[in-house]
C-alpha cells in the first residue's frame, strides 16, 4: 500500500480526548476564546503560572500554606487565586485535571521550598480531601465542578520534584488514594505522572533513567489488588513519533501485565523537542504542527486514553501553542483546532497509511466526516488519499492546510458524488491537511 486509505463505513471506536493541555493563559474568569475555538477538552494543572506555582495557585502548599493549621477550618485555606484561574477554564468549556502536589523546583539544591515530603501523610490526604470538597461539593464557599481526575504528585522519580525515597512516595500515594476514594468514590485518582521510559528506545541513558523503569514495575506490583489506580500518567519529550507510539504501547502492556485492566493510560506531558539549540522556537513552527498531528493519529490508534500537551502557558518556554507577548496562536495550535473538528464528530473510522512519514486519523458524525493528515519528514512529493464508504449525500470535500504560510486556511474544494473519492495532495515539506466532507441537507 502506497497511499492513505480511509473507510468511513468501518468504525474503530470513539475519538479520544487527545488535545488536552497543561495550563493556559490566565483570564481570571473570562473565557479563553482560543481554547473554546480549539475545543480543548482537559486542562491539567501542573507548574501552573510558573515557578513555585506562582506562589498562590493550585499547589497544595499554596492553598494550605501553614501545615500546622487545622485542616478542617476553611480559614486555613487560600483558594482565591485558584478559584479565579479555574473560573476562566470552566467558562471556556474545559474540564479540569487537577494535580495534587507541587510545582517543580529546578533550583532545589539552593533550598527546597515545597518539594520535601509532607511531614504527615494522613494529614496531607485530609488537606487534599478538603480541596476536592471545595471544588466538587461547594465546601468553604466553593464550587460544584465535578472534577473527576485527581493526580497524586508529579514525577517523584525526579529530584527537583521529590526529596523522599521511592518507598516514601509509594506510602504517600497509598495513603492519599485510599483516603480520597473512600471519601469520594465517584472521582478517579491516579499517578504518578512518571518521567518516562527513555531507556526503552534510547541507548546508554544511565542509572538515573534506568530507575524510571524500576519505579513503574515496583509501583504496579505494590498497588495491585490493594490500592486504587484509576489512571496511570506518564511523560515523554521527543521529536520521533515512533518513540511516542512505542512508549504508549509499553505502558499499556505493563498495565495489562499487572492486572490493571480498567486503569486509564494517560499521557499528560508531551511536546515536540528536538536536539537543536532552537528547540523552543522549533515547537512553534510547521514542523511542530506536523509532529502534533502525527501524534494525534498514533495516539488515536494506540492504547492511550487521554493526552495533555505541555504546555499552553504563553510565558513558558515549553509553550508551543502561543507566541509571547502577543499571545498570537502558533502553528501547532491549528493542529489542535483541526483535531477538534474530528473530536466533535465522535466516531473514529478506519484510517491507514502506507507512506512513511504520513499519518492519518479520521472521524464521522451524523452528517459530517473529516480526515486529519500529517506529513512529518515524508519524502513523497504528493499523497494519494482514497476515501471509501462516503454514503449518500456527500457532495464535496473542503481541504485546509497548515504549513509555513498557512494557518488552516482552505486551499481548495473538490466536488464529487460517488460513494468513494480520491484526492492528490502536494507535500512540500512538513505540513498538515484537514479534509472536511460536506453533506447535502
Amino acid at each position: 500500500m502506497n497511499d492513505i486509505i480511509i473507510d468511513f463505513s468501518q468504525s474503530t471506536g470513539p475519538v479520544k480526548a487527545l488535545h488536552g493541555v497543561n495550563n493556559s493563559p490566565a483570564t481570571f474568569g473570562q473565557p479563553i476564546d482560543s481554547f473554546r475555538e480549539a475545543g480543548i477538552p482537559y486542562v491539567r494543572l501542573h507548574d501552573t503560572m510558573g515557578a513555585y506555582g506562582g506562589t498562590v495557585f493550585v499547589d497544595v502548599p499554596n492553598i494550605f500554606p501553614d501545615f500546622s493549621a487545622d485542616e478542617n477550618d476553611p480559614a486555613s485555606y487560600q483558594f482565591e487565586f485558584t478559584d479565579a484561574y479555574l473560573a476562566g477554564l470552566t467558562a471556556s468549556g474545559c474540564q479540569i485535571f487537577y494535580r495534587l502536589g507541587v510545582t517543580i523546583e529546578n533550583r532545589y539544591k539552593i533550598r527546597r521550598v515545597h518539594t520535601n515530603m509532607p511531614p504527615d501523610f494522613e494529614k496531607w490526604a485530609r488537606i487534599c480531601e478538603h480541596i476536592v470538597a471545595h471544588y466538587n461539593e461547594g465546601w468553604a464557599n466553593g464550587f460544584r465542578y465535578d472534577i473527576r481526575y485527581w493526580e497524586i504528585w508529579n514525577e517523584p522519580e525526579n529530584p527537583p520534584m521529590w526529596a523522599g525515597t521511592r518507598e516514601d512516595y509509594f506510602r504517600l500515594y497509598e495513603t492519599t488514594a485510599c483516603h480520597l476514594k473512600k471519601r469520594f468514590p465517584q472521582i478517579r485518582v491516579g499517578g504518578y505522572a512518571g518521567c518516562g521510559f527513555y531507556c526503552l528506545t534510547r541507548e546508554n541513558m544511565g542509572e538515573f533513567y534506568e530507575s524510571f523503569m524500576e519505579w513503574f514495575d515496583e509501583f504496579l506490583a505494590r498497588m495491585t489488588g490493594r490500592v486504587p489506580v484509576d489512571f496511570f500518567s506518564w511523560h515523554l519529550y521527543t521529536d520521533d513519533p515512533a518513540e511516542l507510539d512505542a512508549h504508549a504501547r509499553y505502558v499499556g502492556d505493563k498495565l495489562y501485565e499487572y492486572g490493571f485492566y480498567d486503569t486509564e493510560n494517560i499521557f499528560n506531558e508531551w511536546n515536540y523537542v528536538t536536539k537543536n539549540p532552537t528547540r523552543f522556537d522549533d515547537m512553534k513552527t510547521a514542523d511542530g504542527a506536523a509532529f502534533v498531528a502525527a501524534a494525534f493519529a498514533l495516539l488515536q490508534a494506540g492504547p492511550v486514553d487521554k493526552a495533555m500537551y505541555y504546555d499552553a502557558l504563553p510565558t513558558r518556554a515549553y509553550c508551543g501553542l502561543f507566541h509571547f507577548p502577543s499571545f498570537r496562536p502558533a502553528k501547532p495550535y491549528f493542529s489542535f483546532k483541526a483535531f477538534n473538528a474530528l473530536y466533535r464528530l465522535g466516531r473514529a473510522v478506519k484510517a491507514e497509511s502506507g507512506v512513511p512519514g504520513a499519518y492519518a486519523v479520521a472521524a464521522a458524525g451524523e452528517k459530517e466526516k473529516a480526515v486529519l493528515l500529517s506529513c512529518f519528514h515524508c519524502q513523497e512529493e504528493r499523497l494519494t488519499v482514497d476515501m471509501n464508504g462516503l454514503g449518500e449525500g456527500v457532495k464535496a470535500v473542503r481541504v485546509s492546510r497548515i504549513d509555513g504560510e498557512s494557518d488552516l486556511e482552505p486551499v481548495k474544494t473538490e466536488f464529487f458524488t460517488a460513494d468513494r473519492a480520491q484526492l492528490i495532495l502536494p507535500v512540500n515539506g512538513n505540513c498538515v491537511y484537514l479534509l472536511q466532507l460536506e453533506t447535502e441537507a
